[in-house]
Parts: C-alpha cells; sequence; structure tokens
C-alpha cells in the first residue's frame, strides 16, 4: 500500500531532505505529554498568583526578594561585611525598592565572566500628576499622566485599582493597595455614550481619546456644610485623612498607579493561555528569577539576573537600565570574592568581567495576530505555542535604536537550547517601516557585554488585559535556566 510518505511508507528523498534543510518548527503542546502538562499547569498557577501580587515594579521588586530570601538569598553586603564571597553563596541587592539584581557565585572567577538574564519589571499605567484633586460637575477627579505606550481609549471604562506609596508631611511612609479585594472600591476612567459620540467616532483612533482626559472618577458625596465651594473635593480629602494621614499637599513626590483591578485568569476552553495585566514584562522577569532559583548550587559561571525599572519610557534614571546596577554589583562580586582594592585595577577587572560576560534580554515579542494579518512578517514573527522567541535585532526605521546580536552570540544560544532540547523560534516585531521598539539589550551591550533579546510572544501587548501562551512561558523558563547553568 502507497501512504502519503511514498511506497512503503518510506519517505522519499525530497522529504528526507526538506527535514533537513527546512525550517519545520511544530506547536510545542504536541509534544508535551501528560507529566509536562502538568508540570505546564502549575508553573502557570504559581505564575498568575505572584502576578497578581505584584502589579507594580514596587510590588515585584518586594515578592522577588522574598521568594529569594526564602531561598537562601542574602543581601550582598551582609555576606562581604561577614566573610566575604564564595562559590555557591547566593547574594542580591536591591535598588530603591523599585529595580534589584541577584546571583549566584560560580566556581570560576567573575573576572571570566557571567551569565545575565536581564528583563525589565514595570509596565504600561496611569500615574497621578503632582497636583490630582479636583472637583468639576459635582464629580471629584484624580488628574493623570499615562506612563508608558498605551492606546488611551483601552483605559477607559474598566475598573482600576490604586497602588503605590505616598509620604504624609510627618515623614512616615503609606503604602496604598485598594481595588483588588473582593470589598475594595475600585475607580473608573468615564467614556462618551455612544448616542452622543457621532463627532468623536469620526476622529482618528489617536485623537478620539486623548491623554489629557484620561481622568480618575473619585467620588461623588459631598462634605455638608453650606459656607464649602469644593465639597465633594473636601470630603474625599477628609476620607483620605481619615484612612492614611494625608493632606492634598502630599501628592506632590508621591508615587501612585492606577494599573487594571482584575486578576490573571486563564484563556480558552482548553485553558492553554493566561490574560492579565503585566505580562510584559513581568513574565519574562518571572521566568528569569524561577530559573535562577533552580540553577546548579554551584554553576560554573556566576549566574545574574537583572530586573530593572523604567524600561517602557526609556530606562534612565538611577532605577532603570541605564543606571550603574549592573555596573556596581558585578565590581562588588569581583570585590568581595577576591578581596581585591578598589580603585584603578579593580575597575580594569570590571570592564574585562563585563567584556567576557553573556546576556539574554529577556523581553516579550510580539505574537502574530490574524486579525490585523496586515503589519505581520508571517515568514518572520512569532507565534503562539512555538516556544521562546529568539529576536536578532530590535529598534525602528532601519534598526535605528536597538539592538542587534552578534551571529557568533547567536549560535551559541542556539546551539545552547538545541542542545537540551528547549523549543525556540525567530521573532521580528513586525514588517518593516510599520513601527518597532527596543529593549534594555542596547545598554548591556553598550558595557561589552554579548546580548540577544529572547523571551515570550504576546497578544495585546500594552493593553490592560494581555494574552500569552502557558506553554511559552514554561518553555522560556527553562531556556532561561539552560543558560544560566551552561551558557
Amino acid at each position: 500500500m502507497t501512504t502519503e510518505n511514498g511506497q512503503n511508507g518510506k519517505k522519499s528523498e525530497g522529504q528526507l531532505l526538506a527535514e533537513k534543510l527546512c525550517i519545520n518548527k511544530k506547536n510545542c503542546w504536541e509534544e508535551a505529554g501528560p507529566e509536562e502538562a502538568e508540570r505546564i499547569r502549575l508553573f502557570a498557577e504559581d505564575y498568575k498568583a505572584f502576578l497578581d501580587r505584584g502589579k507594580t515594579e514596587r510590588e515585584f521588586t518586594a515578592e522577588t526578594t522574598a521568594l529569594l530570601r526564602t531561598a537562601g538569598f542574602r543581601d550582598i553586603e551582609e555576606i562581604v561585611a561577614r566573610k566575604g564571597l564564595e562559590p555557591g553563596d547566593k547574594v542580591y541587592h536591591i535598588n530603591r525598592d523599585k529595580s534589584l539584581v541577584f546571583a549566584v557565585l560560580g566556581s570560576r572567577p567573575v573576572s571570566e565572566g557571567v551569565n545575565i538574564v536581564g528583563a525589565h519589571v514595570d509596565s504600561p499605567r496611569i500615574d497621578l500628576k503632582t497636583n490630582p484633586l479636583y472637583e468639576d460637575g459635582d464629580l471629584a477627579f484624580f488628574d493623570t499622566q499615562y506612563y508608558g505606550g498605551i492606546k488611551h481609549y483601552q483605559w477607559t471604562a474598566i475598573p482600576l485599582a490604586l497602588h503605590g506609596v505616598i509620604f504624609g508631611s510627618d515623614g512616615k511612609r503609606i503604602t496604598v493597595r485598594l481595588g483588588e479585594e473582593s470589598g475594595d472600591p475600585v475607580f473608573t476612567i468615564t467614556d462618551l455614550l455612544p448616542h452622543l459620540a457621532r463627532e468623536q467616532m469620526q476622529k482618528k483612533a489617536s485623537e478620539f481619546f486623548v491623554g489629557e482626559d484620561l481622568n480618575i472618577l473619585a467620588g461623588s458625596r459631598p462634605f455638608i456644610d453650606e459656607k464649602v465651594k469644593e465639597k465633594v473635593k473636601l470630603n474625599l480629602l477628609k476620607l483620605l485623612n481619615e484612612q492614611y494621614g494625608i493632606t492634598e499637599g502630599d501628592f506632590a513626590g508621591a508615587e501612585l498607579e492606577f494599573v487594571p483591578a482584575h486578576r490573571a485568569r486563564d484563556i480558552g476552553f482548553d485553558r492553554s493561555m493566561i490574560g492579565a495585566y503585566g505580562h510584559d514584562d513581568r513574565s519574562c522577569a518571572y521566568a528569569a528569577l524561577r530559573a535562577a532559583l533552580e540553577t546548579a548550587p554551584i554553576p560554573e559561571k556566576t549566574s545574574v539576573c537583572l530586573f530593572t525599572d523604567k524600561e517602557e519610557i526609556g530606562s534612565m534614571g538611577n532605577t532603570g537600565a541605564q543606571s550603574r546596577l549592573l555596573e556596581d554589583f558585578v565590581a562588588g562580586l569581583i570585590v568581595g570574592s577576591s578581596g581585591a582594592d578598589s580603585g584603578k585595577s579593580s575597575d580594569i577587572s570590571l570592564r574585562r568581567a563585563l567584556n567576557r560576560s553573556s546576556m539574554l534580554s529577556a523581553d516579550v515579542n510580539s505574537a502574530y495576530d490574524p486579525n490585523f494579518d496586515s503589519v505581520y512578517d508571517k515568514k518572520n514573527a512569532s507565534y503562539f505555542g512555538k516556544g521562546m522567541v529568539l529576536c536578532k535585532y530590535t529598534g525602528s526605521g532601519g534598526k535605528y535604536g536597538g539592538s542587534d546580536a552578534n551571529a557568533e552570540f547567536y549560535l551559541t544560544v542556539r546551539s545552547l537550547l538545541d542542545r537540551n532540547k528547549v523549543a525556540w523560534q525567530y521573532g521580528d516585531l513586525g514588517k518593516v517601516d510599520k513601527g518597532g521598539g527596543g529593549t534594555i539589550a542596547r545598554y548591556a551591550a553598550a558595557l561589552g557585554v554579548e546580548v540577544l533579546d529572547c523571551g515570550i510572544p504576546v497578544l495585546s501587548m500594552h493593553s490592560p488585559f494581555e494574552v500569552i501562551s502557558k506553554i511559552d512561558l514554561y518553555t522560556t523558563y527553562r531556556g532561561y535556566m539552560a543558560f544560566l547553568r551552561e551558557a
């Protein structure tokens, strides 16, 4: 009997040649057995719970630190002051509660280079302005400034939660997390009813809801006093003072962020996907964290994880990837493990260490969406279910403002993943001149580090409800673990 493979079930010469020479990336679910499927499910459940607890960069940093300490990591200053660093030591450094870096010391000297997985833990959101509270039409609102690249209209008419920190005039720090529990109030940005929106709907999507109109509805009940003009605003200030001990002037300098109030949820009848706020880029950060926790007790090369802030607005500031956080930490590893004096010699050792280091820039990629086929190059797009995405170059308008990995390092990562049977795929952001974007890769590359962007494909990126595949999350975790152990 002749089969689809040819006579007697044998593959033809052309079929064999195609298998050898052509790209044929399978959907990872096709090869996942029941045991692996259960591991993927449990990993996803842990991730969803972690993501719900860490919706801001401060919260994610705090949750990460708690997990690190449980796993035996200690503040680098504690260990260096006590005994110096030795192979196998687990250390971390928190930077202003909004970024952090941690490592497992390897058997080889740090000066010979380290393996780094770097991610960012901030996500697009709505921030308060310096003087935000006002009243209009017997309603109280918060005036806002959006953070990161968003489509303004996506943030209207959805429940929002308030997270962050504010300091009272007495210097007391108040942590705010309101809108996440079932009994909490939530907030929202009102939208115009369709009956009156004829003129609005004629505008371009970028214009029919401008950033200045992203005002948070905060209250409507007045303070009962005929001699007061802004009664609703005053009543709201009274409630804030009673609950948090703050006054209107305390909003200046506060870090208060509005984020979607919904929790991470399974998507689809098959529960194969996760919908949530903040997959970009906390999905990659969590995968890196879990990989670091499960790396070898004493890896050959020191393994480092770097979690930064402010990537969505350019990675600037003293908590972003353009800061000296990575350099200072690696310098501390060199001095702490060798006892070298600070100064010119240690600076040279740092430069050499960074030039001998390798990094996976752990950031998400845009998954192919058939609903918007025109902006994707299907031959070079990433797809759900086909594993972690290797993105050789980022940027826009001719790779401007991005990073482009060296061919040698790309081969190193590709070969490492193949050896460890980690499914991977190619992935560019979209068609040429349709847009673009960058990651923290270029800032590490500027230090001499070999860098390749490598992460998870995402649908609806930068929206309040992004979507990823559970198996891509798990595969990326396995890829990061292989890199930290063996690169």
